[in-house]
């Protein structure tokens, strides 16, 4: 009984040292890219309300998005997921949602504007 529970704490030990270091390396990412100084409060909202809730992102936004980089806005979705406020959500759905985001914006800031 006693080696099933040690196997157990080997296991959640494992597990979330797993979580721990995938959080330490989303955390070096965006630090090493100064990730966090690179969109406008406004925009970061826009883009955080369009994965991890309801709405679209502005030309303008997407654009930001686009400069911050897909390493950027990969390793802040992932840390965002990472948090405890946000554990309970569908994580397939918010990592689709977040490739979507930055697919459309990436489609929107590469083609022509039909004003030139």
């Amino acid at each position: 009984m006693a080696g099933l529970s040690a196997y157990s704490l080997l296991v959640v030990l494992f597990i979330t040292s797993g979580e721990v270091i995938a959080t330490e390396e989303n955390n070096q990412i965006i630090i090493k890219n100064n990730c966090e100084a690179k969109m406008g409060m406004p925009c970061v909202w826009e883009v955080f309300n369009s994965i991890f809730k309801t709405g679209s992102v502005t030309s303008k936004c997407c654009g930001e998005l686009v400069l911050l980089g897909k390493v950027c806005h990969s390793a802040l979705v992932q840390r965002t997921l990472e948090s405890t406020n946000f554990q309970n959500l569908d994580r397939d759905s918010i990592i689709q949602k977040s490739i979507d985001t930055w697919n459309n914006c990436l489609v929107m800031t590469h083609s022509p504007s039909p004003y030139t």
